[in-house]
């Protein structure tokens, strides 16, 4: 008969969980030790930056990842990255220590209620009754990781359990793809064919569920104009595509006018709709036909208009486009380009990310996390190949630096460059040590510009005003501190040493930070201005 532990060892082999995130404690050492040859450990010093890491591999790999965090402190230190990846549909499978069993009853240092406290968070949130349930729990917590909409799943594991005998458990073959009805399919189908102007809205869910060829073939077919979701976690459309027209805007109104011109609009992949600050309207135009389809049960039921339709997003595509009428095609040559930034003195974000663009590689994979700069990063980064774009999909700070750590170890072949705040940067500032450690050559450009921006222009968009304490963050030397990371850094303050500095980083294959110092404020509120009316906050 074997342990515990060696049976758990087994399902994770089976099912390719053989990289462990973690950051350890006392009730996770009897777990760790003696770890086999064939598993690697990624060591992160902090909670939040493990679990990000791991949800980085999960999004490169697209199976997975497993990660080992600290008794109750995982529900508070790494719950912010529990958010994000059920948030973002991201598939982990969370183990944490528990106090003893012998001696719970007695409420005993360290013991945990962390299942109770991620429960609305993650798929799943258990306890094993009995410690030879535990291997068949995690397989269970696997499968549910990767059921579409898939997401992380969280179980607590008692630190006497790993010795105990255990029976092996077989590791089952469970499918993911879910298939809609075609009747509903047929639907769509005759909307597209008498509609006059029909749009169509890529969202994040497309890439999960391998759609991205499909959705391209299914635009070019109707000749129908495309729009990236509200707020993208992922971007799943070529962004120099001729049918491609930009982002949606994250409020009620303003969405509504950029879709008016359009009689049939389908939503793939996406809520109807996110929103972000709230301006009143119609979710859109009356007498437009409205349908999503989406994997997420969830989204389907908080849409606040049209036709839900829960499935495959893939498989959707490729049958509305085998049984649609194609469409005459479109002179148009895609979006409007924004203007060209002038080299000023000191730079703004806008002249930072075109002189990116222009010397990055067109297979790079881009990890946001400069939430003052979102319009920007939409107007002047061009990404054309699937897997390239990464944003946070709930807006907590400290997604982006872990996750492109994480993005990079999953593919080294595939450059990671990070565009972050030097305030979003210091929620995760610990994901540098790792990336160092285990060599994955991401490339961190850090945003400088003293303040919280974001908050800044939601102040004027609300008309809040600017009176509000807590907007400025002078006095970091963020090369300092990656540098005491063991990281190469560097500070970039003239535009003319930037786009030498870019392009000398891409052709070192090592881990490294440049910091950008940029102009204070300027940007909209996720693209949006005062234009709109929004109501006044009090």
């Amino acid at each position: 008969m074997s342990t515990v532990r060696e049976v758990t060892y087994q399902v994770l082999r089976d099912a390719g969980m053989n990289v462990i995130f973690g950051n350890p404690g006392s009730t996770e050492l009897p777990f760790l030790r003696d770890m086999p040859a064939d598993f690697k450990y990624v060591l992160a010093l902090h909670e939040r930056s493990a679990a990000g890491i791991g949800l980085g591999y999960a999004l490169g790999t697209g199976k997975a990842a497993f990660v080992n965090l600290h008794s109750i402190a995982s529900a508070g230190n790494g719950l912010s990255a529990l958010v994000d990846a059920f948030g973002g549909h991201v598939p982990l499978v969370v183990t944490t220590g528990q106090q003893d069993r012998r001696h719970v009853l007695a409420e005993p240092f360290l013991v945990s209620r962390a299942v109770e406290t991620v429960k609305p968070y993650v798929k799943w949130a258990h306890e094993p009754l009995r410690a030879e349930d535990v291997p068949a729990a995690i397989a269970r917590g696997y499968y549910l990781a990767m059921q579409p909409p898939m997401g992380p799943v969280f179980i607590s594991i008692p630190m006497d359990d790993w010795t105990h005998e255990c029976a092996p458990v077989e590791f089952r073959r469970v499918t993911h793809t879910v298939m809609a009805d075609p009747a509903a399919f047929d639907e769509v189908v005759r909307a597209l064919d008498s509609s006059r102007n029909p749009a169509l809205v890529a969202g994040a869910q497309i890439e999960e569920d391998g759609g991205w060829d499909d959705v391209i073939a299914l635009a070019e077919h109707l000749n129908a104009d495309v729009y990236q979701q509200p707020i993208p976690p992922r971007w799943t459309f070529p962004r120099r595509h001729r049918l491609f027209r930009g982002g949606l805007l994250p409020a009620q109104q303003p969405l509504a006018d950029q879709l008016a011109a359009y009689d049939t609009v389908v939503v793939l992949g996406a809520p109807i709709f996110l929103y972000y600050a709230y301006v009143p309207g119609e979710p859109i135009k009356r007498g437009t036909k409205l349908f999503q389809i989406t994997n997420s049960p969830e989204h389907a039921a908080a849409a606040l208009a049209g036709t839900s339709i829960v499935g495959n997003i893939a498989a959707a595509a490729k049958y509305i486009r085998e049984h649609a009428r194609a469409r005459q095609g479109k002179t148009s040559e895609g979006r409007i380009k924004p203007p060209v930034p002038k080299a000023e003195h000191p730079m703004t974000p806008a002249y930072l990310l075109s002189v990116l663009n222009k010397v990055m590689p067109r297979d790079v994979v881009v990890a946001e996390e400069c939430p003052s700069s979102k319009g920007d990063v939409d107007h002047y980064i061009e990404l054309d190949e699937p897997g390239s774009f990464y944003s946070v999909p709930n807006g907590i700070l400290g997604f982006g630096l872990p996750a492109a750590v994480g993005l990079q170890m999953a593919d080294p072949k595939r450059r990671v460059v990070c565009p972050v705040g030097d305030g979003s940067i210091q929620y995760s500032v610990q994901a540098l040590w790792t990336a160092v450690q285990h060599k994955a050559p991401v490339i961190v450009i850090v945003l400088r510009n003293s303040d919280y921006t974001a908050l800044k222009s939601f102040c004027d968009f609300t008309q809040v005003g600017r009176n509000v304490h807590g907007m400025d963050i002078p006095g970091i030397d963020i090369v300092k501190i990656a540098e005491g990371y063991g990281m190469a850094a560097q500070e970039v303050d003239r535009p003319e040493d930037l786009e030498p500095a870019l392009k000398a980083a891409f052709a070192t294959p090592v881990p490294q930070l440049i910091c950008v110092n940029v102009a204070k404020g300027g940007e909209k509120c996720m693209g949006m201005d005062q234009s709109v009316n929004p109501p006044r906050y009090r």
